[in-house]
């Protein structure tokens, strides 16, 4: 009905509005922790963010006034990692506000009801609470744990090296991957201009990669990162779907909460590592909890408009907010750090902005431009 069509496209706006704002305050909130903050004899003095041409500073007295007492991205992510296991408490919330009859047993039956045809299966009976996770069901879990993490390790390492508003620009590359092995493992349509959009969008990447030049720059290092967490993410979608299949919102709900329980019971060994071997560097006394709280708050609001949204809502609006994070990130770096966007950078994700609306067309786009000109 009109009605409820125009309803979608309100409800839709709003949406991209807010998929904006949680992406772009978490991922600055972690650009956040890594700035250099002062020495307790300069304790008045504002945290800096250090360029990475700093051919025209003076490092030793930026090392004497500052110091970087947070470099932990693996601690960050396995942090907010754990802010995943609220989906299914909150999604249970929802449903028991609805219906005020149902125990939390029945919603979770109810949850993985179709899991034991797709091979997620909790056990030989019904309830998941009678006998021990079978094997294939922690390994298949374990997998998308891992790739869910190691997707947002690599985009915070990113954001260690590169501004946000490049991360997040190289990030939005992630539709093209995802239609890219679409088409491959899932067997969608092939659409021409979707693989010209593909290729518009690893120029872009190329030039970013190149925008600070080769000889004894990090940016190299830093697009290879944030175009490595675009490419898992898309693994991660794509095996999500093959393997699953068209989810309930029950279902996603408890995957997720399952995937934060195993990241906090399972990987915490290996962050305490890290920091004891000396390769992550955090002091607990200096700790921005405030930076950090916000980022794993707007992560989790994020990834619970993207995966509940598309009930009231076209899917079109949420994948809209990853590229309209990026002018809006790119204001805030002009803010608060001086950024400059201009030449391969400016150029770099202009193409990527361009292929990404591209590989939106829909499969009969030629269809529209017919009826247009008819």
């Amino acid at each position: 009905r009109p009605t409820d069509f125009l309803f979608q496209i309100y409800f839709g706006i709003w949406v991209t509005v807010c998929v904006t704002a949680s992406w772009v305050g978490a991922t600055h909130s972690i650009k956040y922790l890594y700035l250099r903050r002062p020495t307790d004899a300069n304790a008045d003095a504002d945290p800096v963010l250090i360029p990475h041409d700093t051919s025209g500073l003076n490092m030793t007295a930026v090392h004497w006034l500052y110091a970087a007492s947070y470099r932990a991205p693996f601690f960050t992510t396995w942090f907010v990692t754990n802010w995943t296991m609220l989906f299914f408490p909150l999604y249970y919330l929802v449903r028991l506000s609805n219906s005020r009859c149902e125990s939390i047993s029945e919603i979770l039956s109810e949850s993985i009801r179709d899991f034991r045809d797709k091979g997620f299966t909790a056990g030989k009976d019904k309830s998941i609470f009678s006998r021990p996770v079978r094997l294939r069901f922690m390994t298949r879990c374990s997998l998308f744990c891992i790739l869910w993490v190691g997707t947002n390790y690599m985009y915070i390492l990113s954001l260690k090296i590169l501004l946000a508003t490049d991360v997040m620009a190289l990030f939005a590359t992630n539709v093209s991957f995802v239609y890219l092995l679409s088409w491959v493992i899932l067997h969608e349509q092939f659409v021409g201009i979707r693989i010209m959009a593909v290729i518009i969008c690893d120029t872009g990447v190329a030039l970013l990669a190149y925008m600070d030049g080769i000889t004894g720059s990090p940016t190299l290092g830093g697009v290879v990162l944030a175009t490595s967490a675009a490419a898992a993410s898309a693994v991660y979608k794509v095996l999500f779907k093959k393997v699953i299949g068209e989810a309930t919102y029950g279902q996603v709900a408890l995957f997720f909460s399952l995937i934060g329980m195993l990241n906090a019971a399972f990987l915490w060994p290996l962050s305490l590592g890290l920091f004891l071997m000396g390769v992550e560097t955090l002091h607990w006394d200096r700790l921005p909890w405030p930076a950090l709280l916000t980022s794993s708050c707007l992560s989790l609001v994020a990834n619970l408009l993207g995966n509940f949204s598309v009930a009231l809502t076209y899917d079109l609006f949420i994948t809209l907010g990853l590229i309209t994070a990026v002018p809006v990130s790119a204001a805030l770096d002009v803010v608060l750090y001086g950024a400059n966007f201009e030449g391969m950078k400016l150029a770099g994700m202009i193409l990527i902005a361009v292929g990404f609306f591209l590989v939106m067309f829909p499969d009969n786009w030629p269809d529209y431009i017919t009826r247009l000109l008819r």
